[in-house]
């Protein structure tokens, strides 16, 4: 008897051990989280947020303790945990990195940009005054003839609006301490409890009364930053290289800051040098020559030549791929969602036509966008696509022109981005990128490198897009054949130069999240590129 209870305790403690013996080798599913939404206190516009970089990008009003900024609000893939929530209050001084959490982790990086407007004027300044932020100086010149013996600050603003210099709102009196050619003066700036700080600045003679600083020369444009003596009559004159006639900007072409003004050149030729000057009263700066540079289109903007069947591509046999297009991944379910289509168009002998629709066998499949982008689909990984996008380019346009013809459909493949029932949104877009692009796992380059497994999709934020412009429909464009339309490329910065540039049209605006309607279509012919403004 005592026996048999022994044997039956050990086999239940047998029992009992067994599991922890059992090695769990099920590996977690990859679920990759993104930051989908943040708020600050005092924040202006709305967060950039990249998911490529991870990372969101807020700009404060120039009155906020950048120490002490308060989460209003903060949104998170569903299911995920972050190392902050609302109502956190975060020190941005310097770039703030989150954890969000699943089965993985993941490392975010918050930043937040402040600009605090300055202003430093003087009687009869020439061009603007020049800001040292980490020195905490400010710098302006005079002629030379006018003396450091009455200096008279006409503006000063060196803190947030409000802020007090040498305890006073306002202009404060200064005691300028003269240095051979130029003068100096310490100012005290406060503003709440947060800000103390002393600023140094500096009146320098110059015999420079008149100069350009640089020139960007687009292809039918070109941007002249030129500085003068404030309060005279500023301007800008040009002239092809050789000719004799000056011919003088427009007043509405100038954008003037005190001495400092830019003139827009606009009407020039592409390829051909010029000259240019400017002046403030009667005196001329030196001659500066600059060079246009070439009017890029697309290749095959017209979309006559194609090759293949399943899939159908967007160039002839023998020539290099341009376009590229969903169908490497649709056609292995027989279905190319982009074709061409005789029926309608504005030139030559056929239009491209992008149709959004079901791509599968039976209930098994996904929704399809109709698309076509200047790229190459790079692979299929699984039912997902990677495509690169972006192709070589040096110019800097001013307007994607084209024809376009838009059946909106009703959305019958929705879903946490477009409900069924509403009406599909099409897009046109066009973006100019700089740097070295990213890298592919076969070596080649690309402005961005699309992976909709993972939602790794184009960023129009991201740094190194730096011109932007997109169009979009929510409904069907009116009567039956194409009609015109212009994208306006808006940049950022007149200066940098492209090393490639993206152009991406789509029936289903949504596509990449597979939701849209599956009688969505759109027809493009002759996508071209504007070089000049009106």
């Amino acid at each position: 008897m005592i026996k048999d209870i022994t044997v039956r305790l050990a086999l239940l403690l047998i029992l009992c051990l067994l599991p922890a013996c059992i090695k769990n080798d099920l590996p977690y599913p990859t679920v990759k989280l993104y930051i989908t939404g943040m708020t600050v206190e005092g924040q202006v516009g709305d967060a950039i947020i990249s998911n490529e970089e991870r990372k969101v990008t807020v700009e404060l009003e120039e009155t906020v303790n950048k120490a002490k900024v308060k989460v209003n609000t903060f949104e998170i893939t569903e299911g995920a945990t972050a190392t902050i929530a609302k109502d956190s209050v975060i020190d941005f001084t310097t770039p703030y990195d989150v954890t969000l959490s699943l089965y993985q982790d993941y490392t975010w990086t918050i930043e937040a940009n402040q600009n605090i407007s300055r202003v430093f004027n003087v009687a009869g300044q020439i061009g603007s005054a020049i800001f040292y932020q980490e020195l905490r100086e400010a710098s302006v010149n005079i002629p030379k003839e006018k003396g450091l013996g009455n200096i008279e600050v006409t503006d000063l603003k060196l803190g947030p609006e409000g802020s007090t210099y040498n305890g006073a709102s306002g202009i404060p009196t200064l005691e300028w301490e003269k240095k051979g050619a130029f003068a100096m003066t310490k100012v005290r700036v406060a503003y709440s409890d947060f800000i103390d700080e002393e600023w140094t600045l500096y009146v320098n003679l110059t015999d420079v009364k008149v100069g350009i600083n640089r020139v960007d020369a687009w292809t039918k444009v070109a941007w002249i930053d030129g500085f003068g003596r404030e309060g005279e009559n500023n301007g800008c004159e040009y002239k092809k290289e050789g000719d004799t006639d000056w011919i003088k900007v427009e007043d509405s072409e100038l954008t003037h800051d005190g001495g400092k003004f830019i003139a827009r050149v606009v009407h020039l030729q592409a390829n051909t040098t010029y000259v240019c000057r400017v002046f403030s009263g009667d005196e001329y700066s030196e001659e500066v020559m600059f060079t246009t540079g070439s009017e890029l289109q697309p290749e095959n903007y017209s979309f006559e030549y194609t090759s293949g069947t399943s899939p159908l591509y967007l160039y002839a046999e023998g020539q290099e791929m341009w376009w590229d297009t969903g169908n490497k991944g649709s056609s292995t379910m027989g279905k190319n969602v982009t074709t061409v289509d005789t029926d309608y168009k504005h030139t030559g002998n056929q239009s491209l036509l992008l149709s959004s629709q079901f791509v599968g066998i039976g209930s098994i499949g996904k929704f399809a966008a109709g698309n076509v982008f200047a790229g190459k689909y790079l692979k299929t990984e699984g039912t997902d696509g990677i495509l690169g996008f972006g192709r070589p380019f040096t110019s800097r346009p001013t307007k994607l022109k084209g024809y376009i013809k838009y059946n909106c459909g009703v959305v019958d493949k929705g879903g946490d981005k477009i409900a069924n029932g509403q009406n599909d949104i099409g897009t046109v877009y066009v973006a100019l990128t700089d740097g070295d692009g990213v890298a592919y796992d076969d070596g080649s380059k690309w402005s961005c490198i699309i992976k909709t497994k993972t939602g790794q999709l184009f960023d129009k934020n991201a740094s190194n897009v730096f011109a932007y412009g997109e169009m979009i429909l929510n409904q069907s464009t009116e009567g039956d054949g194409l009609i015109p339309f212009e994208i306006e490329l808006d940049y950022k910065s007149t200066d940098r130069i492209p090393t490639r540039i993206v152009i991406v049209a789509s029936a289903s605006y949504y596509g990449d999240f597979f939701q849209g309607s599956t009688s969505s279509k759109m027809w493009l012919d002759d996508i071209t590129l504007e070089y000049d403004y009106e």
